[in-house]
């Protein structure tokens, strides 16, 4: 710098601007002015003062302009004032890229699984480890494993799975969620199921709502090449705890989704937001109220009619 500034005949500091050495450099400098306390000074002192006085309205402009959290920023930028958590959630529902749905207790009032273990006689059991697993007091793997295991063991083979699925598989509807489904499409927004559950369960309801089976997200039970339990398979995101978490990155990956909400009634849907890019999270409670998700949500209802109550309604879009 020394070097550049000392032997240096001419020096631009921007396209416009430029200035000599200091026996020349008053009367061509335009900001000499501010500039002449620098030229007063001898030496180091000097060249120091004139490259301060030059980088300083750079950083000051790279502060303005830099990123909001960029490495280079000096500083964090000043949020704009917080919104009110449920208006900013309704207002983000009109405008969401992609809305993911919890299937089980939040678009059908039931329990897949729950429905299955009924179906071997040991419901109760089944429904008491599945509330676990939803408010989060055990990893959701082990719940799976430990419920799958505990229905096998009474019975549950592929054949015997199929025909509980047929008897036992009739959706039973949350009121309101089909006009909330159908209003979605209508305003252009995707629509995703992501479930804990089992995709046979589920295709069903996906197809009803006119949901592509490419957008559901769930669990499927394995059997052997006897019809005999063999697990589940593990390879699925939604088979181990944070798997929802993981469909909405996977999402924002693939499709560059900016705005995405998941809607559910459990801790794992929670997680969307507080582990995953959901930019908001809205908890069902019209079936099973949950205190930590009622806590956590940015928006908590009881009914989907508040939901309906935001979106634009069919003549308006």
């Amino acid at each position: 710098m020394q070097k550049l500034l000392g032997s240096a005949r001419t020096f631009h500091v921007t396209r416009r601007i430029t200035f000599r050495p200091r026996d020349q450099a008053i009367h061509r400098f335009s900001c000499s002015a501010a500039l002449r306390p620098c030229f007063a000074m001898r030496g180091t002192r000097s060249r120091s003062c004139l490259l301060v006085a030059v980088l300083a309205p750079v950083a000051a402009l790279w502060h303005l302009w830099a990123p909001e959290g960029s490495p280079l920023a000096f500083t964090k930028k000043a949020k704009v004032v917080d919104e009110d958590p449920v208006a900013r959630t309704k207002r983000l529902l009109t405008e969401a890229d992609a809305v993911f749905f919890d299937v089980d207790s939040t678009v059908v009032t039931t329990e897949g699984i729950d429905l299955i273990g009924k179906c071997f006689g040991i419901m109760k059991e089944i429904s008491e480890l599945t509330h676990k697993a939803m408010n989060g007091h055990v990893k959701f793997q082990d719940a799976m494993a430990e419920r799958l295991q505990l229905m096998a063991d009474h019975g549950m083979d592929k054949e015997k799975l199929e025909q509980c699925v047929k008897t036992e598989g009739t959706p039973q509807w949350t009121p309101g969620i089909k006009e909330v489904v159908q209003m979605l499409h209508k305003q252009g927004t995707d629509v995703y199921l992501v479930s804990g559950g089992f995709q046979n369960m589920i295709k069903p309801i996906a197809l009803e709502l006119h949901i592509p089976q490419k957008m559901i997200y769930a669990n499927e039970i394995l059997f052997d090449g006897e019809g005999k339990y063999a697990g589940f398979d593990r390879s699925a995101p939604t088979s181990a705890s944070g798997g929802k978490p993981k469909v909405l990155k996977l999402m924002k990956r693939q499709k560059g989704y900016k705005t995405m909400i998941m809607i559910g009634d459990g801790a794992t849907d929670l997680d969307a937001r507080t582990k995953g890019p959901a930019s908001a999270f809205i908890g069902y409670g019209g079936v099973q109220v949950r205190e930590k998700v009622k806590k956590g949500a940015d928006w908590f209802i009881t009914n989907f009619q508040e939901v309906l109550d935001v979106l634009p309604k069919g003549t308006d879009l």
